[in-house]
């Protein structure tokens, strides 16, 4: 959906250009910080599932708090703000590595930290985006947000395992690291008005545990909401005792892959991603709505179970069929669950309603990755990859299970 109303919306461009270039940054942190700590600081499984968890340690616990505040304040200084903070974090990496003081432990409380501004970001972004298009525009613009967020993970592990060959990982970081300041000045040109915060309750009352509370209950009084968090927090489980802990371990040590190939793996699977993107909208009115939800995740956690098959030869070639084709079902799956939770729930509401779906969803994410670092060490790796990719497959549970698997379109939007 490259055409569409938002292309004459301004400000909507520079939300779009600044998330391009700070996607294409993150990207090649996503294979620089734990190729570092592979190659240059010889962290095994455990070590690397420890720094994948606390990179999202923070969404378990301050995504409530994030999403109140959400509600409470304007949303974009919010996401500056976030943005100048990651960009010192892992700007920090790089100046390390050059004064030969980069430890194992200033990884861990980067990711620490970056994590904490992700949270506060990410919330009050998809928080953003309905007040700054009309409801009839979210899935153009959810559609516009993922294809380019798409492209950037298509280019940006090619490049980044280039780079990473040339000039190291550390380095490397550095371009995440400008990114954020790229994205910053987007958001700081932004001039449609933001509207006044109105953080009361429905009841009318004020005051922050009222506030979150009212948060925890439009998603768990939801029959589709509470079932979606289900069904993302299983899929994000079982993904990331694979890719938050064991799979760069797989494909270094056990493949014996380069980091140049590794990156290209990455680049060609991501195009499964801007495939996906575009047949998002198309596939939802094809097969309705909950069933293209819960096919995306049962095929996707399917494709993943055969990534062992790598180690009977031509690894680079296999894990970059499965990663397209498992790469494919991702953004369907995003796009269409994104705008499902925009549509049903009023702006008053949508940056508690996003924390509360974020601390769950996103909670398992460091679960996931410190499982697989523990089993990754213990039962080994493939081991791991298997009993990963059939706890990401039976997620499709919480869809098909329930009344999400019936709904055939996006429902009516919620009264403000």
């Amino acid at each position: 959906m490259l055409g569409g109303r938002l292309w004459r919306h301004p400000d909507f461009l520079k939300l779009w250009a600044g998330e391009t270039v700070s996607e294409f940054g993150s990207q090649v942190t996503l294979l620089a910080v734990p190729t570092v700590a592979i190659l240059v600081l010889h962290a095994g499984p455990f070590q690397v599932g420890v720094l994948s968890a606390l990179e999202f340690l923070a969404f378990p616990t301050l995504g409530l708090v994030a999403g109140v505040y959400a509600d409470r304040l304007r949303r974009r200084p919010i996401m500056i703000a976030c943005d100048i903070g990651r960009l010192l974090a892992l700007g920090s990496i790089p100046v390390a590595f050059v004064l030969d003081a980069l430890t194992l432990q200033q990884l861990y409380i980067v990711a620490l930290l970056t994590g904490i501004f992700t949270v506060f970001f990410d919330v009050s972004y998809q928080s953003y985006l309905p007040a700054l298009v009309d409801r009839p525009n979210l899935i153009e613009g959810n559609t516009k947000l993922e294809v380019t967020r798409s492209a950037s993970q298509i280019s940006g592990p090619a490049v980044a395992g280039l780079l990473i060959q040339w000039i190291g990982g550390a380095r490397a970081v550095a371009v995440d690291a400008l990114s954020f300041l790229a994205s910053a000045l987007a958001l700081a040109l932004i001039t449609t008005p933001e509207p006044e915060p109105r953080p009361s309750t429905a009841s009318g009352a004020t005051g922050f545990i009222p506030e979150m509370r009212e948060g925890i209950d439009v998603v768990f009084k939801s029959p589709i909401l509470w079932r979606i968090a289900g069904c993302t927090a299983t899929t994000n489980l079982g993904s990331n005792m694979i890719f938050g802990a064991v799979f760069l371990v797989f494909a270094y040590r056990d493949l014996h892959l380069s980091a140049a190939v590794v990156g290209i793996i990455f680049g060609i699977s991501s195009v499964g991603w801007l495939v996906g993107a575009f047949l998002a909208a198309w596939l939802a009115r094809t097969f309705g709505l909950g069933m293209t939800l819960g096919l995306s995740i049962l095929l996707g956690g399917l494709i993943t179970l055969a990534t062992p098959l790598a180690l009977i030869g031509v690894p680079a070639i296999i894990l970059s069929v499965l990663g397209f084709l498992n790469n494919v079902f991702v953004p369907v799956y995003n796009i269409n669950q994104v705008s499902l939770r925009q549509s049903i729930t009023p702006d008053r509401v949508q940056g508690r309603m996003n924390a509360t779906m974020r601390t769950i969803v996103w909670g398992t994410i460091p679960v996931g990755a410190f499982t697989g670092g523990i089993l990754g060490t213990t039962i080994g790796v493939v081991q791991t990859i298997i009993l990963g990719s059939v706890v990401s497959a039976l997620a499709a549970l919480w869809i098909f299970l329930g009344p999400v698997a019936r709904l055939k379109e996006q429902p009516v939007p919620a009264p403000a």
